[in-house]
This record gives structure tokens, C-alpha cells and sequence, in this order.
């Protein structure tokens, strides 16, 4: 069943007649609601990650983050409307169907912070974990390295449940951190290990003079509730985009070399023999945006694949040196997103960077990102507060969020 706002709604939501399933009742999500993406593979659930490619798919088993909510006793309530495989926000209706009501909480791919831009659009909190922390098994992905799965909620409570839910080991998944693992069984708003916040010239120099006074408004506010700030600097800052469009055009090109129309989704109907079949299938798979990130990551690796090796080793450099922030401060903040962010999505690769250009960072580095609405406001507009930590410090950063929500109520 489709709406204006799901690809699908479970017609029987309440199925917990699985020994392996906690009743509504039981689960630590009693009484919770979920919407998901079609990127994520729910077992008998179309599966089609907004994409042409992977039309009339159907999971055939659920993802790990699925088993483990649904033992949690989490109602899956259907698929949101999403961007083809997860690339900007083109269509997507998850902010929509939380903002109404319609879901307690939503995931959703964050590949370029795509969670966290849609959750300051509607004044939710969302939250993208560390790399490794979250199973990305059953999840349809595009760049794998700068993407995982991002939460989100009205209340970073409920974030921290889930959270609690879905981290943790999985032999399916050899990107796993282990027994590294940041455990949500103690995130509370007691927690202050978080004490001295930093946030970086360079970001703030792009901004207008309105998101200026908003930033500078919400740094205001922040140290009234305790934080130390401080200003630090990153003068390869630049670099976060031009990386991250290099290696996600690459991983997404290899990525999509397996949707050919053989085995399943889209075969184009107007073929002549094998090979005519596999170029009309991918060219009629694809819309333009993708296929012009497709074009470019082909390109570094068959034409310019020293540019490819280039930017691993930059990407590598700008990780060591957020990590020397973080010896300087506990967490950074930034504006979540700035006020000439478009509501359509970007129809070119240059305007899409431009929209995601203050919460690439935290992709390319695999660090934990959260952000909380109603901090950095102009009166008009809700740009939302970003504040990223050192990976695998998921939970003082929740904790954090978890704080000065009941500070901003």
C-alpha cells in the first residue's frame, strides 16, 4: 500500500506471534513507532532505495538493525519516500511523516548528513553514529566508507533507545568496530564529560551575516548553560568536499556495477541482444544526478585514479588532524545547515555539495554527529546546532543532547 508519503505501509503492523519477537508489551520500543527507508531490508518489504535500478525488489531477509528492533518490540509502520539510493534529499518525505506525527521516530541513510539536514528542516533531532557502530548489513548503499544509518526523533531519549537497540557487533559485517563498541546504557543528562566546546573559523567565514548572529547567539547560549567555547581552526577545511566527492563517486561506482538487470530489478524491454539489453537497462536504471556521481567515480578509476589515491591519503590527514582538535576540545559545533539550503533538492552535483558543505566532516571523518533543533535561530529560521565528537564517543554526545534539551524547554 502506497500514500502520498510511504512507497509502503505494513497492512498488519502488529505481528508479534514470533517466538524471536517481544510483544508490544514486553520490548524496551513498547509502544514506539519507526518509519524506514526503502534502502533497508525488511523481509517480504519492497526494497527499491528510490531507485529505477532496483524496481519491483523485494527483501528477501531483514537487515540486522530490523531483527534487533523487532526483538526490541519496535511497530514498523512502512518506507518513507527517499532520493534515488540515498544521494541528497530529492523526494524524501521522512522529515514530513515525523512532523505530523505519523512515526515516533524515523532511519534513514546519512551519506553526505542527510539525517541531520531533513531533522533541522522540521525541528526533530537526529543523529549519525560513529563507523562501526551500527550494522550496515541489509542496508542498499552507495558510497559504504562515508555512509551508515542515521536516527531520527522529537526526543534524543528516544534516540538513545534505539541506539542502545542497534549498536553492537555483527559477524555479517566486517567494518564492525568490535568489542570497541560504545555502549547507551549509561547516557544520561548527568553526564558532563563533554565540558569545552570548540567550533572552527573556516565554516563560519561562508556563512551570512544573519547565520552569523544566530551561530554566534547559540555559542551565547551554550556557554550560559556551562560549556566552556573556544575557537579553533582548520585551514584545509575546503578539503572535507572535494574528498568526499572524489572517494563517494568512486564507491558509488563500484557499488552500482552489480545492478544490471540480470538477476533482479529493472530490464529494459527493447533490446535487441545481451549487450544491447545490459547498456539500455543502466541507462534507463539511473536518473541524472546519479548518473553524472556514477560518471565521475568511473572516471577517477579508469582515467585519473591517482586523483582517487590522492584523496584517501588527504581523507587520512584531515581524520589525524580533527583527531588533534579533539585533543584540544571535547566536541565541535556547527550550524547544521545554512539558510540558502534549497528545499528541492540540488539537480547538479556542485549545488548538492553546496547544500551538505557544513555536515560532510563527520562523513568523511566516521565521526558521531547530533543535532539539536532550537539553538541556533534567527527569529525566522531554525538552522539547527551540530556538535560532533571523537569517534566512538557516541554516548557523552547523546548525553549532551540529552542535556540541553531540557535546558532549550
Amino acid at each position: 500500500m502506497q500514500t502520498d508519503a510511504f512507497t509502503y505501509l505494513d497492512p498488519s503492523p502488529s505481528v508479534w506471534g514470533h517466538d524471536s519477537v517481544m510483544s508490544p508489551e514486553q520490548g524496551p520500543l513498547a509502544g514506539k513507532s519507526l518509519t524506514i527507508q526503502p534502502s533497508l531490508s525488511v523481509r517480504g518489504w519492497p526494497a527499491d532505495a528510490g531507485s529505477v535500478a532496483l524496481k519491483g525488489f523485494v527483501a528477501l531477509e531483514d537487515a540486522t538493525v530490523i531483527e534487533r528492533l523487532k526483538k526490541a518490540g519496535a511497530t514498523l509502520v512502512g518506507t518513507s519516500r527517499m532520493s534515488e539510493l540515498g544521494l541528497g534529499l530529492a523526494g524524501d518525505t521522512t522529515g514530513r511523516i515525523l512532523s505530523e506525527g505519523r512515526s515516533d521516530m524515523a532511519l534513514m541513510t546519512d551519506m553526505m548528513g542527510e539525517a541531520r539536514i531533513i531533522a533541522a528542516r522540521v525541528g526533530a533531532f537526529a543523529f549519525k553514529p560513529s563507523n562501526g557502530t551500527v550494522s550496515r548489513f541489509g542496508l542498499i548503499g552507495l558510497a559504504p566508507s562515508m555512509e551508515c544509518l542515521g536516527i531520527l526523533a522529537r526526543a534524543p531519549e528516544d534516540i538513545v533507545a534505539v541506539m542502545g537497540i542497534m549498536a553492537g557487533d555483527d559477524d555479517r559485517d566486517f567494518s564492525m568496530c568490535g568489542s570497541e563498541a560504545p555502549r547507551f546504557d549509561h547516557v544520561t543528562e548527568s553526564d558532563d564529560s563533554i565540558k569545552v566546546i570548540g567550533f572552527m573559523k573556516e565554516p563560519i567565514e561562508t556563512l551570512s551575516e544573519a547565520e552569523v548572529r544566530a551561530f554566534r547567539g547559540c555559542l551565547d547560549r551554550l556557554e550560559k548553560s556551562g560549556l566552556r567555547i573556544r575557537e579553533v581552526s582548520l585551514p584545509d577545511y575546503d578539503l572535507f568536499r572535494s574528498v568526499h566527492h572524489c572517494i563517494g563517486a568512486v564507491e558509488a561506482s563500484s557499488s552500482c556495477g552489480k545492478y544490471d538487470g540480470v538477476r533482479y530489478g529493472h530490464r529494459t524491454a527493447a533490446a535487441k541482444n545481451w549487450n544491447d539489453m545490459y547498456l539500455k537497462t543502466r541507462a534507463e536504471s539511473f536518473g541524472a544526478l546519479v548518473k553524472a556521481y556514477l560518471f565521475q567515480g568511473a572516471y577517477f578509476q579508469f582515467e585519473n585514479y591517482g586523483a582517487f589515491e590522492n584523496a584517501c591519503r588527504i581523507r587520512a590527514r584531515l581524520v589525524k588532524v580533527i583527531n588533534g582538535l579533539f585533543a584540544e576540545v571535547d566536541a565541535l559545533a556547527f550550524p547544521t545547515r545554512s539558510g540558502s539550503i534549497r528545499e528541492a533538492s540540488a539537480e547538479d552535483m556542485e549545488g548538492l555539495y553546496d547544500d551538505f558543505v557544513l555536515t560532510l566532516p563527520a562523513n568523511v571523518a566516521g565521526v558521531p554527529a547530533v543535532q539539536i533543533p532550537g539553538y541556533c535561530t534567527d527569529g525566522n529560521a531554525d538552522y539547527g546546532l551540530q556538535i560532533i565528537g571523537p569517534r566512538l564517543c557516541d554516548g557523552p554526545l547523546l548525553s549532551l543532547a540529552v542535556r540541553l534539551s531540557k535546558m532549550g524547554t
